[in-house]
């Protein structure tokens, strides 16, 4: 029954162009001969060299430590991720740009990295300028003796609040 459909006796020319067409496109993007033999092997190269790659990373920053050297003993820290120090030692690669030792202040200087930021001096928390006060708390007014001592007739009671009738509510459209 196949063969009827797809054969040329069974379609008219309209229908035989246009299944024409479809196997075209179905096929469109599909590699033959030379060309797809390279994809196929473009593609493997590639698999294995993220393989390799990753694995190799997974291998070298498991045992990765910091470089830098205090009192001519290694540092013993897990480096950062991309680079060769640790967080403590990060400002001691001349080619990072990301921090930048806190300066301190004149009494205690501070040579603790700090992330770069969108401030000019970036400082660690301890060194943090804080901006100038902006609310000042309202002075206390002294309150007059004789306000203090109002009579207490003035105020009305829940009771005499209390509406005394009942309006009729009247909706109007």
């Amino acid at each position: 029954g196949s063969s009827l459909l797809t054969g040329p006796e069974g379609l008219m020319a309209k229908e035989r162009d246009s299944l024409k067409r479809l196997k075209c496109l179905r096929r469109y993007r599909q590699r033959y001969g030379v060309e797809a033999l390279l994809h196929q092997q473009l593609r493997e190269r590639r698999m294995l060299a993220t393989d390799g790659a990753a694995q190799q990373a997974h291998t070298t920053r498991s045992s990765q430590r910091c470089l830098a050297f205090v009192d001519d003993i290694r540092c013993s820290n897990q480096s950062l991720p991309m680079t060769r120090h640790c967080l403590t030692h990060i400002c001691q690669d001349t080619n990072q740009t990301l921090f930048k030792p806190c300066q301190g202040s004149e009494e205690m200087p501070c040579n603790k990295p700090v992330p770069l930021s969108l401030s000019e001096e970036p400082c660690c928390p301890l060194h943090l300028r804080l901006p100038p006060q902006m609310y000042i708390p309202e002075q206390v007014l002294a309150v007059p003796e004789d306000l203090e001592a109002a009579p207490t007739e003035l105020y009305l009671s829940a009771a005499e609040l209390q509406p005394t009738e009942s309006l009729p509510l009247e909706f109007s459209d």
